[in-house]
């Protein structure tokens, strides 16, 4: 991305914004102008329901004519939540040109879309020299939906002046979302990290479609427009056309599917940003309830039913890959534990999941532990009996025994129970969504192959760098395409609330399954 090598390597993620910025955005605002794109607020739409466009943004990018409407058709639909997945969701959708008067139609019946909301674009551009393209610009359109009804289904279409999806002829695409319920029930929701746009995550992606999930967690390295993941920036092939491919091929689930990302080593983009994650606002709205959503954007929760979700962004505590180490000024670290206490508090909350990329436990060959995870964050774990913590960053499926204070407080064979309240945390690993396979030091093992070994050789990433040492804790090992099936079902009278954990091989095979069990409150 146009930073030398010899520079990159000694420079933070905001030392390379600067030095980018400085070298070509004289010739861009000479060329093109800067550009402000501003919010454009919606009416209502069915009773007690609005719609308000999310947090403008500025872009520096050349002047584009625009095309006639009707000759462009929107692509890569994508649905986050809003604070409260009850009565909040995002629409976001890609245009491959500039269009005029982009909007949303919404309804309770597909007949029946005639509730119209104004939407906003955020344009995102990448002179040449910066990548591996030419000059390059795209067009992100979102519009934040709330005061939705919880457990509804809606109906949704998206266009722009020359295409509105309320024609006949382009009843075809009109798409669904449903809100979360207002109360407690069984749902399912997936999981996985480190896709890339490849047949293997194309082939996941329908796999996860058909588990019918509530929602799907990206633990991170998402679309790999930089496929250097070092957070240095250099000249190494980036190419934010990539994301255009990505979301294409994620739409077939993100259109009705609440998407829900943390961000990874491979997401920090240094061009239109100080933290990298410029690139990233452009493309997706996410809660805005974290500690400080100008440097952390991709740090958030939600809550849906009995289960409360946190995103993490381990960027800021990474040794391994410090390009952003200590962006939060520990502000992030801070706000995880308040919401880990709050949450363990609620009444109406039984399981606590925690989702980031950089693993705190894992045997790859390639990354191994992160221990900035491990000394920041893996003791609020343990402190707040979190029920499950799901990373990526490596491109296998591995699943620990329960831990605490680093050793194994119980063996958790495939098929097993586990009860946080007491015994500890498990760890899993599922990065491999769909870029190229790692490797393991120790045979694999999984169910109906299962190979037991007393201890397995590995590393952790510390910061004076790599330290060997060897663990107990690796329980399942399974290297090939995979992603995670998670069914949460509330405690019935007398019973426990339990979290059934499944790994899914791209093959529809299980390679993997345990229960975490709580007490009903």
């Amino acid at each position: 991305m146009g930073v030398p090598e010899q520079l990159a390597a000694r420079m933070s993620m905001a030392e390379q914004h600067e030095y980018l910025r400085a070298r070509f955005s004289r010739r861009t605002m000479i060329r093109g102008g800067a550009v402000t794109l501003g919010a454009v607020a919606g009416g209502a739409f069915i009773q007690g329901a609005t719609a308000q466009a999310a947090v403008p943004t500025q872009r520096t990018a050349p002047a584009t004519e625009r095309v006639d409407g009707a000759h462009v058709a929107p692509f890569g639909r994508h649905l986050a939540y809003g604070n409260d997945p009850r009565t909040e969701i995002t629409v976001s959708w890609q245009v491959p040109v500039a269009v005029k008067k982009p909007f949303i139609r919404i309804g309770v019946h597909p007949w029946d879309l005639s509730r119209k909301i104004d939407a906003e674009v955020r344009t995102l551009y990448t002179p040449a020299g910066v990548g591996a393209s030419g000059d390059h610009t795209q067009y992100y359109v979102h519009a934040k939906l709330t005061h939705l009804r919880p457990g509804s289904t809606y109906y949704y279409g998206v266009g722009h002046q020359g295409f509105d999806p309320a024609q006949p002829h382009l009843a075809g695409t009109v798409g669904t979302f449903t809100t979360a319920p207002a109360h407690k029930a069984p749902f399912t929701f997936t999981a996985f990290g480190d896709e890339g746009v490849s047949y293997h995550g194309l082939a996941n992606n329908a796999l996860i479609l058909g588990q019918n999930p509530a929602f799907h967690l990206h633990a991170g390295d998402i679309a790999y427009g930089d496929p250097a993941g070092q957070g240095k920036s250099t000249d190494t092939g980036f190419d934010s056309r990539v994301w255009d491919q990505f979301l294409a091929q994620t739409e077939s689930v993100a259109k009705s599917v609440p998407w829900m990302p943390a961000y990874g080593n491979h997401d920090m983009e240094a061009w239109y940003s100080p933290n990298g994650y410029g690139g990233e606002d452009a493309r997706w709205t996410l809660p805005d309830n974290g500690p400080d959503e100008k440097n952390l954007p991709g740090v958030y929760s939600f809550v849906y039913g009995n289960t409360a979700v946190i995103s993490l962004d381990a960027n800021d505590v990474s040794f391994e890959i410090p390009a952003n180490l200590g962006i939060s000024g520990g502000t992030q670290t801070k706000w995880l534990e308040g919401r880990l206490r709050k949450f363990r508090a609620a009444k109406d909350i039984d399981f606590i999941v925690v989702f980031f990329h950089h693993c705190a436990y894992c045997t790859s060959t390639a990354h191994a532990s992160e221990g900035g995870v491990r000394k920041e964050w893996v003791p609020l774990f343990e402190k707040y009996t979190v029920d499950l913590v799901i990373n990526g960053h490596n491109h296998q499926y591995e699943r620990t025994d329960v831990l605490k204070g680093g050793a194994v407080t119980k063996k958790l064979p495939i098929g097993g129970t586990v009860y946080p309240e007491t015994e500890g945390v498990v760890y899993v690993t599922a990065g491999a969504a769909g870029r190229s396979l790692y490797a393991f030091s120790a045979p694999l093992s999984y169910e109906g192959h299962e190979n037991e070994v007393d201890s397995v050789a590995s590393f952790i990433n510390t910061k004076d760098g790599k330290q060997n040492e060897t663990v107990t804790w690796s329980r399942v090992r399974y290297l090939d395409y995979s992603f995670l099936r998670v069914d949460v079902t509330p405690a019935a009278k007398g019973r426990h609330a339990t979290l059934t954990v499944r790994g899914i091989a791209e093959t529809g095979d299980q390679v993997d399954h345990f229960t975490v069990a709580r007490k009903a409150k």
